[in-house]
């Protein structure tokens, strides 16, 4: 068995890819030609992170069109209610080399609004938010093959306005797994850390997060996934934090998606809904 042979052997007993195509020598500077370019993937709509990268030499962004999220809290139902809303939230991706990109998540417009209906009362805060550079590397799977690993870490830098943010750096690890299964299904788990800046006192913590997204295309270009999403805090007195999201997708053209969705609450700590509306672009 020649080499070519027994590299393609290892590769389907490891469940590892295979490259149809050597496109190594792709990079920023030397742009995947189009033909050699993989399907389109996005870090959006669930909160569950790709494990796909842009190709080398091309652009992608996604974002919100608009995220609201509303909480009713404090055991007398209807006394106190916190609503979030998001306007233009993207992030802008750049592929650098064939299994890397470099991404920048930007907050243009927060608003937080806190209602105290027994005091007939709204502390409002907005303003600009965090910037998050991240940086997604590949480890196998960008170009075929049954699963696929990525690595993301990431820094939160303080720059919101308008008292929207805890004004303090963090930063953390982003670990994506995709899994093709039987059926057109496909499968996506997720594991984060992330150091945090305590909520009271100066001190940090560690959150971790854990969630698991299930799609499968429904008909033609539109595609639908369901979700679970989990996070943990470690920091006295704070609640566990779980969701079950649901939504759409719809590739307009194979460089643009439509998305919509919701994500609900399932704990108490959680906000109770959060509805959305978003666009990616590829280029």
């Amino acid at each position: 068995m020649n080499h070519t042979g027994v590299l393609t052997l290892l590769g389907m007993v490891c469940g590892l890819a295979v490259e149809a195509a050597d496109k190594s020598q792709y990079n920023f500077f030397n742009p995947t030609p189009r033909e050699l370019m993989r399907e389109m993937s996005t870090d959006r709509p669930d909160r569950t992170e790709s494990a796909y990268t842009v190709d080398a030499g091309h652009y992608q962004i996604e974002m919100d069109v608009f995220s609201y999220a509303v909480d009713h809290y404090n055991g007398v139902p209807g006394d106190h209610r916190a609503e979030a809303l998001a306007i233009a939230p993207i992030n802008i991706k750049a592929g650098l080399l064939n299994n890397v990109d470099l991404q920048l998540v930007v907050l243009p417009y927060v608003s937080l609004r806190e209602h105290n209906v027994a005091a007939r009362t709204v502390e409002e805060n907005r303003g600009f938010g965090d910037v998050i550079p991240r940086l997604k590397i590949n480890l196998w799977g960008n170009d075929g093959g049954p699963t696929a690993l990525a690595v993301m870490p990431f820094v939160k830098l303080p720059t919101n306005t308008g008292d929207v943010g805890n004004n303090s750096v963090e930063g953390g690890l982003i670990v994506p797994f995709a899994v093709s299964l039987p059926h057109e299904w496909s499968m996506t788990l997720m594991t984060q850390l992330i150091i945090a800046r305590d909520e009271f006192g100066g001190g940090h913590h560690a959150d971790f997060v854990n969630s698991v997204a299930v799609g499968r295309g429904i008909v033609g270009d539109l595609s639908g996934y369901v979700e679970f999403f989990s996070l943990v805090i470690a920091e006295s007195n704070r609640d566990w934090v779980g969701t079950f999201d649901c939504g759409l997708t719809y590739m307009l053209t194979e460089d643009i998606q439509l998305d919509g969705g919701v994500n609900i609450g399932v704990t108490r700590s959680a906000s109770d809904c959060n509805p959305f509306l978003g666009l990616s672009w590829r280029f």
